[in-house]
């Protein structure tokens, strides 16, 4: 079956087997709405600067239209022999209105049309993104600003370290995701720039106002370049790096929740809405959830990588390898936005444990830095400090007791330079307090970041 491009130029039609190869309607159709967009903004724009009749361009306007109207209804069908959206759309224009159809094509490209489709789909795309983090932000913040006195164990080489504030803990992935905000925010700036009018890739001889076309469809900036424009998707791979940074984190605290819902933690429970049962063994409850985000992340690195391959060896300008681009992005966007959304479901239905997570926070000697420094306030060296408290936990672990057991005399066989005043010191809550360095976990510090942050966002 012949499809649109072929000409006298070709002997024999295409055959279905590469037909079945080369098409894209099978998944770029999601570009139909932006496809339209931008055909409704070239030709108001060739009909501004006279290159067609404004009699062509209304047809061709109201023809789209109604097109975009069958797309969204459902009523529109998408043919394979007609390769991709956009001869999938001129093909019925022409249906509609006849061989003045054929005019919208004028000082343009597939080339610079796909480029342009994919940087409109990405830019609302990625604003969605945006909003959605900023939903997970307010949720960590709201969740930092309930547990401020939850005093849970710090982990390092996930082995107890030092306490912390529950509310500390969340902060940090409220940063991370804030960090992930601003990269978002500014790869819209570097999406938001149109192609529109670079054609094949040499640009056009006809009068074109790219600044008029720039303007309708609301774009910032255009591109300086006609060849860059049709062959860079720097835009696309910067996106696809931003979303495996946030799904990246996403899997972190998936990791997290799994841990503290399992019995060895038992810190958190998720609730039953985002949970499922076994097959077999009826007792159990597994965060089904998390593990899925945490698998997901694979899928995402893997489209960066993808990608980064697609553009690591292609001469200049268009290639039909580009054409493998759309998957990729539309895959990492689906999934990102998925986990997002389901994380703004169960976030704030977690459950904590506070009688276990003190619990916890009181094995393991986390206040040992405490001792070192208060050692170190009196005069001694940090390195002699550090030692004479390893010797004092080792002496606890032999008697199986805690700091606080110990009397003042036990303390002062290890060291002169400790008094009574050391109990003040030994105890987690004075240990998290005492953290005021700027960024550390103390009560204050962490109720002037939510104070701070809550205006911020």
């Amino acid at each position: 079956m012949a499809n649109i491009l072929r000409n006298k130029r070709f002997e024999n039609d295409v055959s279905n087997l590469t037909l079945d190869f080369v098409e894209s309607i099978s998944f770029d159709k999601r570009l139909a709405g932006y496809d339209i967009s931008g055909s409704l903004a070239h030709v108001t724009m060739l009909s501004k600067c006279k290159i067609i009749p404004k009699n062509d361009a209304d047809k061709i306007i109201k023809g789209l239209k109604e097109i975009g109207l069958e797309i969204a209804e459902g009523k529109f069908r998408f043919k394979t022999e007609l390769e991709d959206i956009h001869f999938n759309i001129e093909s019925r224009l022409k249906e509609k209105i006849g061989s003045v159809a054929g005019k919208l094509h004028t000082a343009r490209s597939r080339n610079d049309q796909v480029a342009l489709d994919l940087r409109l789909f990405l830019r609302e795309e990625v604003k969605l993104q945006i909003v959605q983090i900023k939903k997970m932000q307010h949720i960590l913040l709201n969740i930092a600003e309930k547990n401020i006195d939850l005093i849970m164990p710090g982990y390092t080489h996930l082995q107890h370290a030092q306490p912390v504030s529950l509310a500390h803990h969340f902060l940090a992935y409220y940063f991370m995701f804030q960090r992930d905000k601003e990269r978002l925010t500014e790869t819209l700036t570097r999406i938001n720039v149109m192609p529109l009018g670079s054609a094949a890739l040499a640009g056009t001889a006809f009068p074109i106002d790219r600044n008029y076309t720039a303007k309708l469809l609301n774009f910032p900036k255009i591109a300086e370049n006609s060849m860059d424009a049709v062959s860079d998707r720097d835009f696309a791979v910067e996106y696809l790096f931003d979303a495996s940074l946030i799904i990246m984190h996403l899997s972190r605290l998936s990791e997290e929740l799994i841990l503290w819902s399992s019995q060895e933690f038992s810190f958190i429970e998720i609730n039953d809405e985002f949970t499922t049962g076994s097959s077999i063994m009826p007792q159990k409850k597994n965060p089904d959830i998390c593990e899925l985000v945490r698998g997901k992340t694979g899928r995402v690195y893997g489209n960066l990588i993808s990608m980064l391959t697609i553009m690591k060896s292609l001469p200049m300008t268009y290639n039909r390898d580009l054409q493998e681009d759309k998957e990729a992005v539309f895959d990492s966007v689906d999934t990102l936005e998925k986990c997002l959304e389901i994380y703004i479901a169960m976030l704030p239905k977690i459950k904590f444990n506070e009688k276990n997570m003190a619990q916890s926070a009181a094995l393991g000697f986390l206040e040992a830095t405490e001792i070192a420094d208060y050692l170190v306030r009196e005069g001694m060296p940090f390195r002699d400090a550090h030692s004479i408290t390893g010797k004092i936990v080792r002496y606890c672990l032999k008697n199986n007791i805690r700091f606080l057991d110990l009397d003042i005399g036990t303390f002062r066989s290890f060291s002169d330079l400790f008094r009574d005043d050391i109990y003040e010191h030994v105890t987690l809550t004075q240990s998290v307090d005492s953290k005021k360095s700027f960024g550390g976990t103390s009560f204050k510090n962490i109720k002037e970041t939510i104070r701070k942050e809550k205006g911020r966002l």
